[in-house]
């Protein structure tokens, strides 16, 4: 069953979907798992799709909007703070623990791509998450600082952060929000990009998953609050909770998922699925059921009784 929620991050209030199992018995409390979803991604997308799937397996679980996107409220709109979704991530366990529905003491965190990289952070220095797992992992500094694949030129990331201080400039002197698209605008370039950028743009921009309220651009104040913020940085302070990175084995981003598993201590595991991309693991079958079957059985143990 899912119903529509609301709680509050940092006085902003965000939107959600709750999931509960239909076998739901009143008077005792499930363990619960909050679901983070991607950059420019919304609660009906990837992590709505998580989110049903392990509530069938018997969770309580919340996919919801990061503050200043989809439903949720923040403004400017489309902005991507890293420091707010790491909130927005406590936020949600505050919530879920608050729940008649769920065991405070079983909580646990989910985060898909930029999520991956945002739950290891929340988790980090939250200890009611009791286990954490991701799905292609990124830590979005090292996305935009080294490229998806880990090889683009410096210069890159000097060009947006000079654009990033311009646009702060701007709105400064009284322009309007300053945004910069974030996918291709035809699937010609969208192909001429290579096939993590086609893999995306398919994804947020046809009818394969596109969503009105799924952002198409980010605010240019968004690049230096992402450049700056090392999601990965404290997640030795993870150990002893559990850990679990699952990643595709054909994913450009797979080296991300490699570098938290080497930062990490204590119980962890690197959970390759074969034959998939970064983007596969978002909705296709073939690759989403080993993922959540994985994933099942890494939550079931870890937040039990």
């Amino acid at each position: 069953m899912r119903t529509d929620v609301t709680f509050l991050s940092a006085g902003l209030k965000l939107a959600g979907h709750l999931y509960t199992p239909d076998d739901e018995t009143p008077g005792v409390p499930r363990p619960a798992i909050v679901v983070g979803h991607p950059g420019t991604g919304v609660k009906e997308q990837a992590s709505g799709l998580y989110a049903r799937l392990l509530a069938e397996r018997g969770f309580v679980t919340l996919a919801f909007d990061a503050a200043h996107q989809g439903e949720s409220e923040g403004e400017p709109r489309d902005l991507e703070d890293p420091g707010q979704r790491v909130e927005d991530l406590k936020a949600a366990v505050s919530f879920l623990g608050s729940l008649d529905e769920v065991d405070p003491g079983r909580i646990g965190a989910l985060g898909v791509c930029a999520s991956g990289g945002y739950a290891l952070a929340a988790t980090a220095t939250d200890p009611r998450i009791r286990a954490v797992g991701t799905v292609s992992a990124v830590d979005m500094s090292r996305q935009f600082r080294l490229g998806a694949d880990g090889a683009q030129d410096p210069a890159v990331v000097a060009g947006m952060l000079a654009a990033a201080s311009a646009a702060r400039t701007a709105e400064a002197g009284g322009a309007d929000v300053q945004r910069f698209p974030v996918f291709p605008a035809t699937e010609e370039e969208a192909r001429a990009g290579g096939p993590h950028v086609y893999e995306g743009w398919e994804y947020y921009c046809t009818p394969r998953a596109q969503h009105p309220r799924s952002a198409k651009a980010l605010t240019w104040t968004s690049v230096d609050r992402i450049v700056a913020f090392d999601t990965f940085a404290s997640v030795a302070l993870i150990a002893p909770r559990p850990l679990l990175l699952i990643v595709g084995r054909a994913a450009v981003t797979s080296w991300m998922s490699v570098e938290a598993f080497q930062k990490a201590s204590g119980t962890k595991e690197l959970a390759w699925i074969e034959g998939a991309s970064h983007v596969d693991l978002y909705d296709r079958d073939e690759y989403v059921t080993p993922a959540v079957e994985k994933l099942d059985d890494f939550f079931a143990a870890q937040l039990a009784v």
